[in-house]
């Protein structure tokens, strides 16, 4: 696709806040839930888990099949930089972390459920709180 047609094909809204101003929320399609949530189907999974920005790494796991995730099994912040974000707060880099993170697996037989009620589900509990960023991870 030429470079002009993708730009007008692709939303694009220029982002200019300070990060020290920016709460962000985190959504993963790396199969990252707790330990304690039911494992995503590997097979195709259209649901999502929410996830506790101030969850432990320790607390966080990966269920999916279709891509190697050896380095987030050893460091979760590999696919999930959950740690990081924290870091970047308490250092001032960011202002904040919206208290709830989604994770949720990007292979799936369920397309129309992620395209019709997942997808918009996050949306808007991203959008009814004060979240300014939203970091996406895949895995």
């Amino acid at each position: 696709m030429p470079l002009e047609l993708a730009r007008r094909a692709i939303p694009y809204t220029p982002f200019d806040r300070p990060l020290s101003e920016t709460t962000v929320a985190l959504v993963s399609t790396a199969g990252v839930h707790l330990k304690s949530q039911e494992p995503f189907d590997v097979l195709g999974d259209g649901s999502y888990r929410i996830i506790p920005s101030d969850s432990n790494a320790s607390d966080l796991t990966i269920t999916h099949d279709h891509y190697d995730h050896t380095a987030g099994d050893q460091d979760v912040n590999a696919v999930f930089p959950i740690e990081r974000l924290r870091e970047m707060v308490a250092d001032g880099t960011l202002k904040g972390l919206n208290p709830e993170f989604f994770g949720m697996m990007g292979y799936t037989l369920k397309l129309k459920q992620v395209l019709d009620e997942t997808a918009p589900e996050i949306a808007k509990k991203i959008e009814r709180s004060s979240t300014d960023l939203v970091l996406l991870t895949g895995g």
